[in-house]
């Protein structure tokens, strides 16, 4: 499983690569909106799943695309993603429908829902390593952030997966952290 996310990763890189190229002149009018890339805190306690068993930090990227519909008076686009966990605990990919709402003041809230895969344990056979009762869970993603400058952004990220109770066991799992993005 952890092959499969480095390979998800290595897609996502090489797609926003390509991506990069076809968007030169064009301002906008490609099909990458947003490029980001974080370092997060892994399976912070006291927070949604209320305590944490694994550790590391984990390597965050997303790309977030242009296709996008006005609901609110924000936007809403799909986006993918995944996390690698430096010391080989769970890792996760995962592929989101994300609505972003931007304030007049430079400040930007974002916020969705989507579904993820991890390589992390099901059960609670392993000391040191959550449950999480299923290979596909549910991914809920927060993001607090600012506008540097048009192009660049600094946030504060917080994300959940769990099944649900959709399985018998459901320990789920938050990270915490900061990301940059680059608006293209």
């Amino acid at each position: 499983m952890k092959r499969t996310l480095v390979v998800i990763h290595f897609l996502t890189l090489t797609l926003s690569a390509s991506m990069v190229e076809s968007n030169e002149g064009m301002s906008g009018a490609g099909l990458l909106h947003q490029l980001k890339f974080g370092v997060l805190a892994h399976d912070v306690g006291d927070l949604w799943s209320g305590f944490n068993r694994e550790e590391g930090i984990d390597l965050n990227i997303e790309v977030v695309f242009s296709p996008s519909l006005t609901i609110l008076g924000g936007a809403l686009r799909p986006a993918l993603g995944g996390s690698i966990n430096t010391a080989g605990d769970t890792s996760k990919g995962y592929l989101d429908l994300l609505w972003q709402y931007n304030f007049a003041t430079g400040i930007f809230f974002v916020s969705g829902v989507g579904a993820a895969i991890h390589d992390g344990k099901l059960n609670a056979s392993t000391a040191g390593r959550k449950a999480l009762g299923s290979r596909v869970l549910f991914h809920i993603p927060v993001e607090l952030g600012y506008f540097i400058s048009p192009q660049t952004t600094v946030s504060i990220y917080f994300d959940h997966i769990s099944n649900a109770y959709t399985a018998n066991e459901n320990e789920g799992m938050d990270t915490l952290g900061v990301r940059f993005g680059y608006v293209f």
